[in-house]
C-alpha cells in the first residue's frame, strides 16, 4: 500500500538528487550497495548498543537509497534484470540486519526476550514473504498481493523502534512486532493461495477454454 501511494511523491522528491549523482558519475549499483551497508551497519552497531533512536536516525539516512537507485536506473534507461536482482538481494540483507539488531538488544541489554522473539519472527516471516513472491515469479506466476509488503514492515519497525529509544513503552514495540509477524504470515498464505489459483487456472486452460475465458473476464 505504501509502495503504491508514496512512490510518486518520493520519486518527485528525489529525482533532482538522482540527476546530480548521475552527473557526478555515481552508478545506481553503487547507491544500492551504499544504502545496504548504511542500513545494515546502523542496525547492527547502534541497536545492539541500545541506541534505538540514533540508530533509527542513522538508518533513515540510508533507507531511501532504495528509491534513489531506481530513479537513477530509469533516468539512465539501464534498468534491467541485474539491477532488480541486486536490489532485491540486498534488500533482504538490510531487512535481516534491521530485525536482527532489534533482537540482539532485547535479548541482551534490553532484557525483554518477548520483543527479541517477536523481532526474529518478523525476520523469518518477512524473508518468507519475499521468497514466496520470488519463487512464484520464477515459475511464471504473480504473487504481488498481501497485507504486509516490505514498505509497511520497514516503516513500522523504524518509527516505533526510534520512539522506543525516546521513552515509548516497550509494550508498544512488542505489539507492533506481533502484528507485523501476524500480517506477514497472512501475506504468505495470501500468496500461496494466489499461486494455487493461477496453477489451477493454467491446468484447466487447455481442456476448458470456456472456463478460462470466464475466469479472465471475471477478474
Amino acid at each position: 500500500m505504501l509502495n503504491r501511494y508514496a512512490r510518486g511523491f518520493f520519486t518527485r522528491l528525489f529525482t533532482p538528487l538522482a540527476r546530480t549523482l548521475l552527473r557526478w558519475g555515481v552508478t545506481p549499483d553503487a547507491v544500492t550497495i551504499m544504502g545496504t551497508v548504511g542500513v545494515a551497519g546502523g542496525a547492527l552497531v547502534f541497536y545492539p548498543l541500545g541506541q534505538l533512536f540514533w540508530g533509527t536516525v542513522f538508518i533513515t539516512l540510508f533507507v531511501f537509497s532504495d528509491v534513489i537507485d531506481g530513479i537513477m536506473a530509469r533516468l539512465r534507461g539501464h534498468g534491467g534484470p541485474w539491477g532488480s536482482f541486486l536490489d532485491s538481494t540486498l534488500d533482504r540483507i538490510a531487512d535481516g540486519a534491521l530485525f536482527a539488531g532489534v533482537a540482539v538488544w532485547f535479548f541482551t541489554g534490553g532484557q525483554n526476550a518477548a520483543i527479541g522473539v517477536a523481532a526474529l519472527a518478523c525476520l523469518v516471516l518477512g524473508m518468507l514473504v519475499s521468497y514466496a513472491r520470488a519463487k512464484a515469479e520464477s515459475l511464471g506466476f504473480t504473487a504481488n498481493v498481501g497485507v504486509a509488503e516490505r514498505a509497511e514492515r520497514l516503516v513500522s519497525v523504524l518509527v516505533v523502534t526510534g520512539l522506543t529509544g525516546l521513552g515509548l513503552h516497550e509494550g508498544v514495540l512488542l505489539a507492533v512486532l506481533v502484528v507485523l509477524a501476524a500480517a506477514s504470515l497472512v501475506t504468505v498464505f495470501q500468496r500461496i493461495r494466489a499461486v494455487r489459483r493461477q496453477s489451477l487456472d493454467t491446468r484447466r486452460a487447455p481442456s476448458d477454454p470456456s472456463g478460462a475465458s470466464r475466469d479472465a473476464s471475471g477478474d
